[in-house]
């Protein structure tokens, strides 16, 4: 999936480079013509759009509308990779069967897993003072939605001990308590909570042929393990059928010794495994979809922003036309045809910027919404926010700018092109 949305984006990029690098060339010769010549007052543009307030209104909620969605998919690829990387700890290292892209598709042996305590590079839990290391079991169960929503999800149960609390510490139990070690007792992540049958606090959730107590919900930072149920490892292990370990994740004293020590662990022949840095880890499993929600930005900002650079470009044009005896008055008072075109310019830039602040603020109410998808590398259902950062924020208003200089840009020069005395008796 990331390789067909690489080449699919490298084909609509090499389309985008012609057109960049025109963009980019008047730009500088308009850059180079205002040097020229006395500008026309930037007060003079504002007061231009706000007397033509229909087409002003209209061009500005067209390219809006396309900041909007471009901003909106940003913040949506920063959710994804905000959700999948942040359950990683810098100090963590996932333990997985050689070749194995994910936790639901390996296989770690106790005895393997035994082997792995002797690293002296292993931190030690200051509960008991042994090895901070914790063997896990991932499976995948289909639950039934809730709230009238009709159909199946693949929801991932983890089985696993109390050392997870350690070996993440910025979890923590949000609603109720920990599960009892050896019962069947269970905790869920804060996204799942209401949204499935028996995803509640108190609430029987029956699953792999037994009823599940549901004890308490994880506040797991937004991380995808939000989005997982856990429960006692060897009671999760004998409900689906598991004797052996999907992976072992472990703690390190000191992260620095995190390369050296993942490549004695691929190095040694009686363990076969594999051994990555959790962040690391996560960010691999979020490359998929990632690339996936980059492709449709990517194809999604150039169909709708050439649609709204046209419609710009053609209300610029019906301004010209409009504007005809008065650009033959500028032009008459001493103002040069350097200054029209860098006049006209500003004027439609002046639009896709403000138009750049309308659809940033239209996306930031995403923030408030969820989105759910399938996790590529799981095949489990997971819950994303939508993450405004500052760089959305400056991609989105220069994109707005962007579109309102190309749509202008003609019209610009056109405008530029008048003679003085046509101008003048239009």
């Amino acid at each position: 999936m990331q390789s067909i949305a690489a080449i699919i984006g490298a084909l609509f990029g090499l389309g985008l480079v012609g057109t960049l690098v025109g963009l980019f060339v008047a730009f500088v010769a308009v850059v180079v013509f205002s040097l020229r010549a006395r500008w026309v007052p930037v007060v003079y543009n504002v007061r231009s759009l706000t007397r033509r307030k229909v087409t002003t209104v209209f061009t500005v909620l067209g390219l809006s509308l396309v900041v909007f969605v471009v901003a909106t998919l940003l913040m949506l690829k920063n959710g994804i990779v905000a959700t999948l990387v942040t359950g990683g700890e810098a100090d963590n290292i996932v333990v997985l069967r050689s070749g194995a892209t994910a936790d639901i598709v390996s296989v770690v042996t106790r005895e393997q897993a035994k082997l792995l305590t002797a690293t002296e590079a292993i931190a030690t839990d200051p509960r008991d003072g042994k090895p901070l290391l914790d063997g896990q079991v991932a499976v995948l169960m289909s639950a039934t939605r809730s709230g009238g929503r009709a159909g199946e999800a693949n929801i991932t149960v983890r089985g696993l001990s109390e050392r997870q609390m350690s070996l993440h510490p910025r979890f923590k139990v949000a609603e109720g308590r920990w599960f009892k070690p050896g019962t069947s007792e269970i905790v869920i992540g804060r996204s799942l909570v209401g949204r499935f049958v028996g995803a509640q606090v108190g609430a029987e959730w029956y699953f792999a042929r037994r009823n599940w107590t549901v004890v308490g919900v994880i506040d797991s930072g937004g991380s995808s393990f939000g989005s997982e149920v856990w429960g006692d490892v060897d009671q999760v292990m004998d409900a689906f059928h598991r004797t052996l370990f999907s992976t072992v994740i472990l703690k390190v004293r000191d992260r620095t010794v995190i390369p050296s020590l993942a490549a004695q662990i691929l190095a040694d022949p009686k363990l076969n495994l594999d051994a990555r840095e959790e962040r690391k880890y996560f960010s691999d499993l979020s490359n998929g979809l990632s690339a996936l929600i980059t492709f449709l930005g990517v194809f999604v900002g150039i169909v709708f922003s050439l649609g709204a650079t046209l419609g710009a470009s053609i209300s610029m044009y019906a301004q010209v036309a409009a504007r005809t005896r008065e650009v033959g008055t500028l032009r008459a008072i001493g103002f040069k045809r350097e200054a029209i075109l860098v006049s006209f310019v500003i004027e439609s830039v002046l639009l896709g910027l403000i138009a750049g602040v309308i659809g940033i603020a239209g996306a930031s109410l995403m923030q408030l919404a969820s989105f759910t998808t399938i996790n590529f590398g799981t095949f489990s259902e997971v819950t994303f926010r939508f993450t405004l950062t500052p760089g959305v924020i400056v991609t989105a208003e220069i994109f707005g700018g962007v579109m309102g200089y190309a749509g202008g840009l003609l019209p610009a020069l056109r405008a530029a092109r008048m003679p003085i005395v046509q101008a003048s008796r239009a």
